[in-house]
């Protein structure tokens, strides 16, 4: 709706500015994601770690589209591009890849999958470097340290154990410890 003041009616927003609940973004319906790829829980068309929901403006919002024209949605229009933060994944499933490391890391399968042969082969012809190897690979994968080769995320379950590492750079804020 449009908003007024006390001055009376104020100009509409751009549809992109609208606050959430102003909006639904299309791939909502009951709790789920329309936009969703069933099989990695991510979102369709997700390019360099972004991807871009459709968003609906709700029923008789004014609002500028990305063309400026002043428009009131019914609710069945797209009235914006939301971006989204996504992951991009290529077929290799977390459970699979830990669950190799697990029983047969010993053979270099769970290397062979993620796509390192030459790791897989070495570790094969050593047994698993007598054992060792197999642990540490078995620590590094479960942590999710080790991943597949073409840098690509593990498909993880919507609420499995995904890891995000945090990282400290120089444009990181540092808040000076004061002594009492």
């Amino acid at each position: 709706a449009v908003v007024e003041g006390a001055a009376g009616t104020e100009p509409p927003l751009k549809c992109d500015e609208l606050r959430l609940g102003q909006y639904p973004e299309r791939g909502r319906d009951r709790g789920g994601w329309r936009g969703l790829d069933n099989s990695t829980q991510e979102p369709m068309n997700c390019t360099n770690h972004t991807a871009y929901v459709q968003c609906l403006p709700a029923p008789n919002i004014t609002c500028k589209d990305h063309l400026g024209i002043e428009k009131v949605f019914t609710g069945n229009e797209v009235g914006f591009y939301k971006p989204i933060a996504c992951r991009n994944v290529n077929g290799y499933s977390y459970k699979v890849a830990v669950a190799l490391s697990l029983f047969l890391g010993w053979l270099g399968a769970d290397r062979f999958y993620l796509g390192y042969p030459a790791l897989g082969l070495l570790k094969f012809c050593t047994v698993g470097f007598c054992g060792i190897g197999s642990l540490i690979d078995f620590i590094l994968i479960s942590m999710q340290i080790v991943g597949p080769s073409d840098g690509s995320s593990y498909i993880i379950d919507y609420y499995g154990a995904r890891l995000t590492r945090l990282t400290i750079t120089n444009a990181t804020f540092r808040k000076m410890q004061t002594y009492p």
